[in-house]
């Protein structure tokens, strides 16, 4: 069950946060915005490795939580905002809600 939580919620944040950044296109940006866009993506990579390497569900809820407020994470929702992508604050609720229903204290 522990591990069903950890892929769960996982799952939701790749979903929800994640393939839409992986999936954005280029196409009708700007130079900037297409740099941009490329840092997002490749952080977002990074992020979805990170996550997917967690132990628990409780090692992902406790990272959730720490990239909310992390400066690098300011920069790079920051950039998400600006190029009109998701970020892990936009579905800080709905991710707490799930880790709730799934057992996992969210405290």
């Amino acid at each position: 069950m522990a591990s069903d939580a950890k892929r769960q919620l996982v799952e939701f944040l790749i979903d929800r946060a994640f393939d839409p950044v992986m999936k954005a296109k280029p196409e009708g940006r700007s130079d900037a915005e297409r740099k941009k866009l490329k840092d997002v993506q490749d952080a977002t990579r990074a992020e979805i490795e990170r996550f997917q390497r967690y132990g628990s569900a409780k090692d992902v809820v406790e990272n959730f939580k720490r990239d909310l407020n992390s400066d690098p994470a300011k920069k790079v929702h920051a950039d998400l905002k600006a190029l009109n992508l998701p970020t892990l604050n936009e579905i800080k609720d709905e991710f707490e809600t799930k880790a709730s229903e799934l057992g996992v204290d969210t405290s």
